[in-house]
Protein backbone atom coordinates (compact mmCIF):
# COMPACT_ATOMS: atom_id res chain seq x y z
CA UNK A 1 0.00 0.00 0.00
CA UNK A 2 1.19 3.41 -0.80
CA UNK A 3 1.56 6.54 1.66
CA UNK A 4 -1.18 7.97 -0.49
CA UNK A 5 -3.65 5.10 -0.16
CA UNK A 6 -2.81 4.76 3.70
CA UNK A 7 -3.30 8.61 4.41
CA UNK A 8 -6.71 8.16 2.51
CA UNK A 9 -7.37 5.17 4.47
CA UNK A 10 -6.77 6.78 7.66
CA UNK A 11 -8.44 10.48 6.44
CA UNK A 12 -11.65 9.49 5.59
CA UNK A 13 -13.15 7.71 8.36
CA UNK A 14 -11.86 9.98 10.35
CA UNK A 15 -13.42 12.99 8.42
CA UNK A 16 -16.81 10.47 8.89
CA UNK A 17 -16.13 10.21 12.23
CA UNK A 18 -15.81 14.08 12.55
CA UNK A 19 -19.31 14.74 10.23
CA UNK A 20 -21.19 12.13 12.53
CA UNK A 21 -19.91 13.83 15.66
CA UNK A 22 -21.03 17.27 14.68
CA UNK A 23 -24.47 16.08 13.02
CA UNK A 24 -25.05 14.24 16.56
CA UNK A 25 -24.00 17.75 18.06
CA UNK A 26 -25.87 19.89 16.10
CA UNK A 27 -29.11 17.19 16.74
CA UNK A 28 -28.88 17.31 20.07
CA UNK A 29 -28.28 21.63 20.02
CA UNK A 30 -31.79 22.18 18.37
CA UNK A 31 -33.39 19.01 20.29
CA UNK A 32 -32.17 21.47 23.41
CA UNK A 33 -33.28 24.69 21.37
CA UNK A 34 -36.89 23.02 20.79
CA UNK A 35 -37.26 21.60 24.52
CA UNK A 36 -36.88 24.89 25.69
CA UNK A 37 -38.62 27.22 23.27
CA UNK A 38 -41.90 24.59 23.75
CA UNK A 39 -41.43 23.22 26.98
CA UNK A 40 -44.70 21.23 27.19
CA UNK A 41 -45.28 21.61 23.93
CA UNK A 42 -42.73 19.86 22.85
CA UNK A 43 -43.60 16.80 24.59
CA UNK A 44 -46.80 16.69 23.64
CA UNK A 45 -45.71 17.07 19.94
CA UNK A 46 -43.27 14.14 20.91
CA UNK A 47 -45.93 11.88 22.46
CA UNK A 48 -48.76 12.75 19.75
CA UNK A 49 -46.78 12.61 16.16
CA UNK A 50 -44.83 10.27 14.38
CA UNK A 51 -41.56 10.16 16.53
CA UNK A 52 -39.15 12.60 17.36
CA UNK A 53 -37.70 13.63 14.31
CA UNK A 54 -40.79 14.19 12.85
CA UNK A 55 -42.24 16.15 15.65
CA UNK A 56 -39.22 18.68 15.52
CA UNK A 57 -39.88 19.12 12.07
CA UNK A 58 -42.90 20.21 12.66
CA UNK A 59 -41.88 22.47 15.71
CA UNK A 60 -39.38 24.21 13.72
CA UNK A 61 -41.66 24.70 10.73
CA UNK A 62 -44.38 26.45 13.24
CA UNK A 63 -40.77 28.70 14.26
CA UNK A 64 -40.24 29.19 10.74
CA UNK A 65 -44.06 30.60 10.12
CA UNK A 66 -44.30 32.49 13.21
CA UNK A 67 -41.22 34.22 11.65
CA UNK A 68 -43.05 35.27 8.72
CA UNK A 69 -45.96 36.55 11.61
CA UNK A 70 -46.45 40.61 12.08
CA UNK A 71 -46.76 40.20 15.20
CA UNK A 72 -46.68 43.40 16.95
CA UNK A 73 -47.29 44.64 20.49
CA UNK A 74 -50.00 46.33 21.99
CA UNK A 75 -50.17 50.41 23.34
CA UNK A 76 -50.76 50.95 26.67
CA UNK A 77 -54.62 51.99 25.60
CA UNK A 78 -55.15 48.59 23.73
CA UNK A 79 -54.18 47.06 27.08
CA UNK A 80 -56.10 48.86 29.00
CA UNK A 81 -58.68 48.85 26.78
CA UNK A 82 -58.61 44.96 26.77
CA UNK A 83 -57.94 44.85 30.69
CA UNK A 84 -61.43 46.52 31.32
CA UNK A 85 -63.29 44.27 28.84
CA UNK A 86 -61.77 41.26 30.50
CA UNK A 87 -62.65 42.81 33.99
CA UNK A 88 -66.45 43.40 32.53
CA UNK A 89 -66.80 39.48 31.20
CA UNK A 90 -65.83 38.10 34.66
CA UNK A 91 -68.19 40.04 36.29
CA UNK A 92 -70.81 38.83 33.89
CA UNK A 93 -69.93 35.31 35.09
CA UNK A 94 -72.06 35.17 37.97
CA UNK A 95 -75.40 36.16 35.98
CA UNK A 96 -74.27 34.26 32.73
CA UNK A 97 -71.15 31.78 33.29
CA UNK A 98 -71.92 29.93 30.14
CA UNK A 99 -72.17 33.46 28.00
CA UNK A 100 -69.20 34.54 29.66
CA UNK A 101 -66.97 31.91 28.65
CA UNK A 102 -68.11 32.71 25.01
CA UNK A 103 -67.17 36.46 25.58
CA UNK A 104 -63.74 35.20 26.92
CA UNK A 105 -62.88 32.93 24.01
CA UNK A 106 -64.26 35.69 21.71
CA UNK A 107 -62.03 38.49 23.55
CA UNK A 108 -58.82 35.96 23.66
CA UNK A 109 -59.57 35.76 20.29
CA UNK A 110 -59.50 39.33 19.51
CA UNK A 111 -56.89 40.09 21.07
CA UNK A 112 -55.03 37.48 19.25
CA UNK A 113 -56.06 39.17 16.16
CA UNK A 114 -54.58 42.46 17.55
CA UNK A 115 -51.27 41.13 18.17
CA UNK A 116 -51.15 40.17 14.57
CA UNK A 117 -51.94 36.09 14.96
CA UNK A 118 -53.82 34.31 12.64
CA UNK A 119 -57.50 33.45 13.91
CA UNK A 120 -58.75 30.71 11.28
CA UNK A 121 -58.87 27.59 13.21
CA UNK A 122 -58.51 26.63 16.84
CA UNK A 123 -55.57 24.03 15.35
CA UNK A 124 -53.74 26.72 13.73
CA UNK A 125 -54.26 28.92 16.45
CA UNK A 126 -52.41 26.57 18.92
CA UNK A 127 -49.14 25.89 16.60
CA UNK A 128 -48.90 29.61 16.00
CA UNK A 129 -49.06 30.58 19.56
CA UNK A 130 -47.05 28.00 20.69
CA UNK A 131 -44.07 29.16 19.41
CA UNK A 132 -43.98 31.81 21.91
CA UNK A 133 -46.83 30.69 24.19
CA UNK A 134 -46.62 27.17 24.78
CA UNK A 135 -46.60 26.98 28.82
CA UNK A 136 -50.18 28.52 28.50
CA UNK A 137 -51.27 26.37 25.48
CA UNK A 138 -52.73 23.59 27.86
CA UNK A 139 -55.18 26.31 29.65
CA UNK A 140 -56.32 27.57 26.42
CA UNK A 141 -56.84 23.57 24.94
CA UNK A 142 -58.83 23.25 28.35
CA UNK A 143 -60.95 26.48 28.23
CA UNK A 144 -61.74 25.24 24.55
CA UNK A 145 -63.34 21.73 25.43
CA UNK A 146 -65.18 23.53 27.86
CA UNK A 147 -66.65 26.15 25.67
CA UNK A 148 -67.78 23.25 23.21
CA UNK A 149 -69.42 21.08 25.76
CA UNK A 150 -71.16 24.15 27.05
CA UNK A 151 -72.79 25.01 23.47
CA UNK A 152 -74.08 21.77 24.27
CA UNK A 153 -75.42 22.14 28.01
CA UNK A 154 -72.71 19.81 29.15
CA UNK A 155 -70.43 21.63 30.96
CA UNK A 156 -71.05 22.69 34.81
CA UNK A 157 -70.58 25.83 36.47
CA UNK A 158 -67.38 24.78 38.09
CA UNK A 159 -65.97 23.99 35.11
CA UNK A 160 -66.89 26.61 33.01
CA UNK A 161 -65.04 28.96 35.90
CA UNK A 162 -62.25 26.67 35.42
CA UNK A 163 -62.37 27.80 31.71
CA UNK A 164 -62.44 31.25 32.63
CA UNK A 165 -59.38 31.04 35.10
CA UNK A 166 -57.71 28.79 32.08
CA UNK A 167 -58.59 31.52 29.37
CA UNK A 168 -57.53 34.22 31.72
CA UNK A 169 -53.62 32.66 31.62
CA UNK A 170 -53.63 33.13 28.15
CA UNK A 171 -55.25 36.67 27.82
CA UNK A 172 -53.09 38.22 30.76
CA UNK A 173 -49.70 36.50 28.91
CA UNK A 174 -51.14 37.96 25.74
CA UNK A 175 -51.38 40.82 26.95
CA UNK A 176 -48.53 41.60 28.62
CA UNK A 177 -46.03 39.71 26.32
CA UNK A 178 -41.92 40.77 26.20
CA UNK A 179 -41.67 43.88 23.34
CA UNK A 180 -44.83 45.66 24.60
CA UNK A 181 -44.89 49.14 23.26
CA UNK A 182 -43.55 51.97 25.00
CA UNK A 183 -45.91 53.89 27.24
CA UNK A 184 -46.12 58.08 26.58
CA UNK A 185 -42.33 58.14 28.47
CA UNK A 186 -41.17 55.77 25.84
CA UNK A 187 -40.56 53.36 28.53
CA UNK A 188 -41.24 49.56 27.70
CA UNK A 189 -44.22 48.01 29.73
CA UNK A 190 -44.99 44.52 29.89
CA UNK A 191 -46.51 44.05 32.69
CA UNK A 192 -50.36 43.50 33.02
CA UNK A 193 -52.98 46.45 33.31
Amino acid sequence: MTTTETLIAIIVPIAVILLLIAAGVWLLTRRRHLRKRFGPEYDRAVGTGDGRLSAERELHSREKRHQDLDIKPLSKEERERYAAEWKGTQERFVDEPSRSVDDADGLVTRLMKDRGYPTAGFEQQLKDLSVEHARTLEHYRDAHDVRLRSEDGRATTEELRGAMVHYRALFNELLSSPGDAPDHEGTKRSDAV
